[in-house]
């Protein structure tokens, strides 16, 4: 039996990486999916015409989530087609290291926003369908970051941080309504984003990009592997279930030990 069957789920970022893992177990699991992410019209529709073979409705947004407009407009409308919006995944991130000193206005700017501050403006979307059903699943992915920092990541930790007293604070807020919200919080993850740090991570620490994973990237996991996609889509479903109807407010690890440290 599918655990999602019957319910529309909105996933940030869902073209790419974890996201777009996500987004394709949803589909598996019975799930109406609306895709959002900012990837050429064509790799969008390619996207959303491959999940679509699996019997679900899948709509497609390009909406900027770091703008609350947007964010408003594309949950009203997919709300509207779809009936009704029950499970939130906010997963779109980006990510610049740089020393706090020269860290650029811009980057700091662009990362709280994105990380950040549209977990915030979709939550807030969010909730008014889903405490009408008295039923909502909402999941942050947040990072190790949120729990422990690292050098060079001044913005993407602060914002991961914030994210993950986000997930507390609205937990308690939504409580009565049947609604529950988590954080999962990875390690490093071989995903687009992650490998775009690689040239930037051996500038910093002033190694060859063959000496970063593991020196860098890898040096905090206990288990010397990266985490899977598919591993954090499992946990994500999971959160989604009835199983989990009294698991709300927490931030979850899954960063091979990082954190245990």
């Amino acid at each position: 039996m599918m655990r999602l069957q019957g319910k529309t789920a909105l996933i940030t970022g869902s073209l790419t990486g974890i996201g777009r893992g996500i987004a394709s177990a949803m589909a598996q699991e019975g799930a109406n999916i609306i895709l959002n992410g900012i990837d050429t019209p064509e790799e969008a529709e390619n996207t959303r015409q491959e999940l679509e073979k699996m019997g679900q409705r899948i709509l497609y947004y390009k909406a900027d989530v770091g703008n609350v407009q947007e964010v408003t407009t594309m949950i009203t409308d997919a709300q509207k087609k779809l009936g009704s919006l029950d499970i939130l995944v906010n997963n779109a991130g980006i990510q610049y290291v740089e020393p706090i000193d020269t860290f650029p206005i811009e980057k700091w700017d662009a990362i709280i926003a994105t990380n950040l501050s549209s977990a915030f403006y979709t939550i807030r979307a969010v909730l008014p369908f889903m405490k009408e059903k008295k039923w909502g699943r909402i999941v942050n992915i947040a990072s190790v970051h949120g729990l422990v920092a690292s050098a060079y990541k001044s913005a993407y930790v602060a914002a991961k941080h914030g994210l993950v007293g986000l997930t507390k604070a609205a937990a308690l807020d939504v409580a009565e309504f049947g609604i529950t919200v988590n954080a999962i919080c990875p390690g490093y993850v071989d995903t687009p984003l992650v490998r775009q740090q690689i040239s930037e991570q051996a500038k910093a620490h002033h190694l060859s990009e063959d000496e970063v994973i593991p020196k860098v990237l890898l040096a905090h996991h206990a288990i010397k592997e990266f985490v899977t996609v598919e591993q954090i889509a499992a946990m994500t479903i999971y959160l989604c279930s009835d199983a989990c109807k009294t698991l709300t407010g927490t931030a979850l690890s899954i960063d091979a030990g990082w954190s245990a440290q």
